[in-house]
């Protein structure tokens, strides 16, 4: 339940006080979020976050209706402040989100396929982080060319307008534009619980496929829209199956990667276009990192080269190195190849849908087709309007003197018109047109031309009402108007594809060394990894004060490791990601390593080449678990498994081997238990209890378990068992050895 808060305070000029001031009360935290947090919700879906069918947001479409009575479709630049503070009047937000607004719709920005502001001056560039745009005082812009597209007949009521914020002025609902672009530029938003996400696509393909679909309802659109078309270029790695998801249901993603070429002469590969989702800093720090990490040695210097001639990223190639098979690796690796999700989420009268491009361009279809009938409407009206007075002044010919005799004999002047009406058989509006003709237009040719009109102006009208009840004609307005834009503004394809065979679909492995290694454990989790050559010219190793070695294991560079913890976690790594390192120094500190949780500590280090095995967990209260080792090998790289044991019990030992063995288990009592792991039967869960292997009486625990040798007892049989579980026997003297310091 939420608390609601009535105030007690009075003004002293208050006419009304409120009743139950003062007194908490309890509010469903239902009502609550339904009165005050549902209206945020709604105001942030339909009027900021999401575009509608003319593909705009709020945001855009009143900068861009503010920059359209400015006169600047066709005038020269003015300064950005000077429009920012013009769009205020229409958007009462700060002068930054609206230069904000104003900057990602600019040419200089780089933003959009066909951008709808023509700039000038520092607009920042959308492929790069760091890159910031100038003040909107030192800055110049108009209205692109193509924005006419976007105002063509909006003052012939082919969209309605309502009251701004003040009430002062009014503003389009939508702009009626003349071809889809809701899918020719990239719109992103996210809203409350829902988002959005509209790649673009090329002008040309868009306009064709539209005609397509206007002509034949089950038109195929993949036959035209060839994919998308980013500003930035790139390559799309084509997947017509996902292309044809997005296009059925408007989610689904696109694989993007940049594009490079390769400087014999200079040995260097020179990257010159990237993902729409990525920028030229993420890209280097990424690639800086792996070369850190040792995983890119190919590498020996890189440079951002880019200025105004556009972006280009160098790297410095040793020499010998495959720029092919390097770039193939960077790809894998950084965000050079990236996914651009899809997910074409629009408001269609005031409802959020996901639709296909199908859909989409259905509703844009329908959108238009109510313009276009709209200005025909506004046409018609106009027309209709005219040829009426022009009827009236058609009567004037039977007599034009008599008109003149009626006006010089009346005497006010408000008696004219009714005069006019009587005299003639006109109607108010008729004889007003004709009152206010100039004297010097009394004459039959005036009269005659202006009439002469009349026979046009009946088959214009004739053929607007014809028009108007054809919904094919009206398709081929649309089609006409759709050729009309691809034939001044069409531009050709940035985005090219890469149609990968079968020998490309199969990702390439990257290429470990494979060596001799030996692999050094410690009880503080320092892990070192030593060739056999530089181990035998060693001398004593390197250890913490109170550290002791724990593990020493020969393997190869290849191995898998996996770090178990006193958290109940594994991490995977590799032999490979550890550096070659001596005797002589600590070592790679696992937990710093491998990003541990805070106070996580490493219990037990397993090595395998192949996974094949089991595992055995010892715990303090008897039990052992026996998990396959492939119960922890994963198809994906991944780095970390939580439940990699149980919890029910702190762990004492791990061990791990390919074949089943005899261990010894020794209790707080001073028992040992001496038994066959063929006497466990392997869990196939992770995290399994185990099965009771020692007995153990009240606050008694196990304290060490280790595999068994034969010197380890003068009588090993006395602390062998057969069946479990097994109490174990106390130790006796001569068995104690080297025992006695557990």
């Amino acid at each position: 339940m939420a608390k609601k808060v009535v105030s007690t305070e009075k003004k002293v000029n208050a006419n009304a006080h409120i009743e139950g001031g003062g007194i908490l009360v309890d509010q469903k935290i239902t009502e609550t979020l339904e009165k005050n947090y549902m209206p945020y919700a709604m105001s942030v879906i339909i009027s900021r976050a999401l575009p509608e069918i003319d593909g705009f947001k709020p945001s855009h479409r009143k900068l861009l209706y503010t920059m359209y009575k400015m006169g600047l479709l066709n005038g020269g630049r003015t300064k950005s402040a000077n429009i920012v503070g013009s769009t205020m009047r229409l958007n009462p937000h700060g002068d930054g989100a609206i230069y904000e607004t104003m900057v990602r719709m600019s040419r200089g920005y780089q933003a959009l396929l066909h951008p709808f502001i023509d700039s000038k001056g520092n607009f920042g560039k959308a492929y790069s982080r760091d890159m910031a745009y100038a003040a909107s005082r030192y800055t110049e812009a108009k209205l692109d060319p193509i924005c006419a597209e976007l105002f063509r007949d909006i003052d012939k009521d082919t969209v309605d307008f309502v009251p701004n914020y003040d009430n002062s002025t009014t503003e389009p609902v939508l702009l009626p534009a003349t071809f889809p672009t809701i899918l020719v530029n990239s719109n992103v938003g996210i809203a409350v619980s829902m988002a959005s996400s509209i790649c673009p696509f090329n002008l040309k393909e868009v306009c064709e496929t539209t005609i397509g679909l206007l002509k034949d309802p089950e038109y195929d659109v993949s036959q035209t829209l060839k994919g998308p078309d980013f500003p930035g270029g790139g390559l799309i790695i084509h997947n017509q199956a996902e292309l044809n998801k997005i296009y059925r249901t408007g989610r689904g993603s696109v694989k993007v990667r940049g594009r490079y070429t390769y400087d014999k002469q200079n040995n260097c590969v020179e990257i010159t276009e990237i993902p729409p989702t990525a920028t030229v800093e993420a890209i280097m720090d990424k690639i800086v990192d792996l070369v850190k990490q040792g995983k890119v040695r190919e590498i020996s210097d890189m440079r951002d080269e880019t200025d105004l001639s556009g972006l280009k990223l160098t790297l410095d190639l040793k020499r010998g190195v495959d720029p092919d098979k390097l770039m193939a690796k960077i790809y894998r690796m950084t965000p050079l190849e990236d996914s651009y999700s899809c997910n074409f989420n629009i408001l269609i009268g005031g409802m959020p849908r996901v639709m296909g491009v199908y859909e989409i361009i259905n509703e844009w279809t329908a959108f238009r087709t109510e313009c276009i009938k709209r200005r025909i409407y506004f046409d018609l009206s106009k027309k209709k309007e005219k040829l009426h007075l022009l009827k009236g002044l058609a009567k004037i010919l039977l007599d034009i003197d008599k008109a003149v005799k009626i006006v010089r004999e009346t005497e006010e002047e408000s008696e004219v018109v009714p005069n006019l009406m009587i005299g003639f058989g006109i109607d108010e509006a008729q004889a007003e047109y004709v009152a206010e003709i100039k004297l010097r237009h009394l004459n039959r040719e005036y009269i005659l031309k202006r009439t002469q009109e009349t026979d046009q102006l009946e088959k214009d009208i004739a053929e607007m009402e014809e028009i108007l009840e054809s919904p094919k004609k009206i398709k081929g307005i649309i089609i006409d108007e759709l050729k009309e834009v691809v034939k001044k503004y069409a531009q050709p394809r940035r985005s090219l594809f890469v149609y990968p065979g079968d020998e490309e679909e199969e990702k390439e492995e990257e290429e470990i060394p494979d060596y001799p290694v030996h692999l050094f454990m410690t009880q503080e989790g320092y892990f070192k990894k030593i060739t056999p050559q530089s181990l035998r010219m060693s001398g004593e190793q390197k250890l913490k004060e109170g550290d002791q070695i724990t593990l020493h294991v020969e393997s190869k560079n290849t191995a898998e490791l996996l770090f178990f913890t006193d958290r109940c976690q594994v991490y995977k790594s590799r032999a490979c990601d550890f550096d070659d390192t001596k005797a002589s120094v600590l070592g790679d500190y696992v937990p710093a390593k491998l990003d541990f949780d805070e106070g996580e500590k490493v219990k037990a280090l397993v090595v395998t080449e192949d996974y094949k095995g089991q595992v055995l967990f010892f715990f303090q209260n008897g039990k052992v678990a026996k998990v396959p080792l492939s119960a922890y090998e994963t198809k994906t790289r991944r780095k970390k498994l939580t439940g990699a044991y149980s919890d029910k019990s702190p762990l004492v030992a791990v061990y791990a081997g390919l074949e089943d063995g005899e261990y010894v288990i020794t209790s707080s009592a001073t028992r040992k238990l001496l038994f066959h792991s063929s006497m466990l039967l392997p869990k196939t869960t992770k995290n399994t209890q185990g099965v009771a292997v020692m007995t153990l009486k009240k606050n008694n625990f196990v304290v060490s378990a280790e595999p068994f040798d034969e010197n380890t007892f003068a009588n090993p049989h006395r602390y062998r068992t057969r069946t479990l579980p097994a109490a174990g026997a106390l130790v006796r003297e001569e068995d104690l050895g080297e025992q006695l310091k557990l």
